[in-house]
């Protein structure tokens, strides 16, 4: 973007509080328009698909119906797609990484400072990636002990163990076969160094991996 032309913005979120948060700081910020709101993510992807947009703050939960991951993919996919940055309360690995993989911008978190959300809007709006800290750091220290971290299944299968499923409850939802799922649960209990369900959903929780 240009100093004289706009950076057009999105915010979707399924709380009108937030969006109003949102607005009333970046529309305080000069060369920042809000030019639509969205309270869903269904909602979201079909605004963002308009021409008109040039940056999406979009959120990662919306109760029911599509996440904010599966919408930031599905307008990212598109020719021309704007920017989406990430703004959410959540930083365990489960809400990161799939924002990530599906082309996230950016990832912030929404106790963030005014001036580092006016900031990371014109980073994504200039296509350079900003990331929280908690966020950066955790990636960091995947990339740095790629032994030790959890895959994307891996951290789904732990989640849903969290959420108090059995085995065949998990494969049944993510469409794997029980016997799948204890390979899963064995290299988890091996990279957390544990060697239980309640022990791995302690561990992981405390390391940020999954979100109670």
């Amino acid at each position: 973007m240009t100093d004289d032309v706009p950076v057009r913005l999105l915010l979707a979120d399924d709380h009108p509080v937030v969006r109003a948060g949102l607005r009333a700081v970046l529309e305080t910020e000069p060369g920042l328009v809000v030019v639509a709101e969205a309270a869903t993510a269904e909602e979201a992807v079909t605004r963002a698909g308009e021409g008109d947009i040039d940056v999406v703050l979009m959120d990662l939960q919306f109760g029911k119906g599509m996440g904010g991951a599966e919408a930031t993919a599905r307008i990212t996919a598109r020719p021309e797609a704007p920017r989406v940055l990430i703004v959410t309360t959540y930083d365990s690995d489960a809400d990161t990484l799939p924002a990530i993989e599906a082309g996230a911008t950016g990832y912030l978190l929404k106790d963030a400072p005014p001036e580092d959300l006016a900031a990371a809007v014109r980073t994504a709006a200039a296509g350079r990636t900003t990331l929280a800290p908690t966020v950066a750091n955790r990636l960091m220290n995947r990339l740095r002990t790629p032994g030790t971290a959890l895959t994307r299944r891996e951290t789904e299968v732990l989640a849903l163990v969290a959420d108090g499923l059995s085995n065949h409850s998990i494969g049944t939802r993510l469409h794997l076969t029980e016997g799948t799922v204890k390979s899963h649960l064995a290299r988890i209990y091996a990279k957390l160094g544990v060697d239980s369900r309640t022990a791995a959903v302690a561990s992981a929780t405390a390391l940020g991996l999954i979100r109670r």
